[in-house]
């Protein structure tokens, strides 16, 4: 079993990202999770997108 770990500021790369390991792999997906996390730096919200692909 492997993992592989994308995180991304914006959710159409962390998208984009994704799907070019899953075309570029032959592989069995066990499980994806996927994460939003926000926070505030002086007077700008900045966003993390995330997510963890469980595989063989």
């Amino acid at each position: 079993m492997k993992v592989k770990l994308f995180d991304l500021e914006d959710e159409s790369d962390l998208e984009k990202e994704i799907n070019k390991f899953l075309d570029s792999n032959d592989i069995e997906i066990v499980d994806i999770k996927y994460a939003v996390s926000s926070s505030i730096f002086s007077e700008e919200q900045i966003f993390c997108f995330s997510a963890m692909i469980i595989y063989y």
